[in-house]
């Protein structure tokens, strides 16, 4: 404000950010739109809308697949932070009595693009909210809910992904395919990082149609993990499966 503005000024519009917020809204009520679309929806030049989306791409604030447009993995890493969104039908409480009854950390986590992003969390240690917090982005092959939540996927959206990340993650996909039949069979999916130090445990989370709309991850020093594997895959699986049973979305969630 300048000392010639007026205390308490009423907010004006701004062409530029008024098209940038109309194509993240148009996004968010019609996922998959096109650019055709998008241009339709803004009445603006087809060059300024190609730059704008370009911009919020290289953001993260959108993500294109096969030449359709979805929010993108940075509005999903803003709510680690907020813990206001959740997986629709998981609410805090769910994830506290998780991290209560296993005493692991809890993770919940979103499939964003080609990206795993973790939305909300439990009892979570110094190590493992730095880690999530400081890298809001996780290849799905390269974690145990991102594996998880990639064999739930149709075997041609399957098979899509895995040839997008062929040749930067040949070594990753080989040991998911490897994995593949247990984690279908069992329902749960297992990853090792820092050296095999710290492990996770992970399952998707269904609604009632039994569409996936997350997942859920334990994680913890493997010392601890790998010697409770089965005790802590059967308290995860029962909870994730009472949540399904809700014949009404909890008040918390949003």
């Amino acid at each position: 404000m300048t000392e010639s503005e007026p205390a308490g000024r009423a907010p004006q519009n701004h062409r530029t950010i008024d098209r940038v917020t109309k194509i993240l809204e148009e996004v968010v009520y019609n996922p998959g739109m096109t650019f055709a679309e998008l241009a339709r929806e803004l009445d603006a030049p087809k060059s300024s809308v190609h730059g704008f989306i370009r911009g919020l791409l290289a953001a993260g604030w959108l993500y294109e697949d096969n030449h359709r447009f979805y929010l993108g993995p940075a509005v999903y890493g803003l709510t680690l932070a907020s813990g206001h969104i959740r997986a629709g039908l998981v609410t805090d409480s769910d994830l506290a009595e998780l991290h209560e009854a296993t005493g692991v950390t809890v993770f919940l986590g979103v499939q964003a693009g080609d990206d795993l992003i973790y939305v909300a969390e439990a009892g979570s240690d110094t190590l493992s909210g730095y880690a999530a917090r400081s890298n809001i982005r996780r290849t799905m092959l390269e974690t145990a809910g991102g594996k998880a939540l990639l064999a739930a996927l149709p075997q041609s959206q399957r098979n899509a992904y895995l040839r997008r990340r062929r040749n930067t993650d040949a070594q990753l996909i080989e040991q998911f395919l490897s994995e593949y039949d247990s984690i279908i069979e069992t329902r749960i999916a297992r990853n090792k990082v820092r050296g095999g130090v710290r492990s996770g445990i992970a399952t998707t989370v269904q609604n009632q149609g039994g569409e996936v709309v997350a997942e859920v991850t334990l994680v913890g020093p493997t010392s601890d993990i790998e010697p409770r594997d089965k005790e802590l895959s059967k308290i995860l699986l029962e909870h994730v499966d009472a949540w399904r049973q809700r014949t009404r979305r909890p008040r918390e969630s949003v």
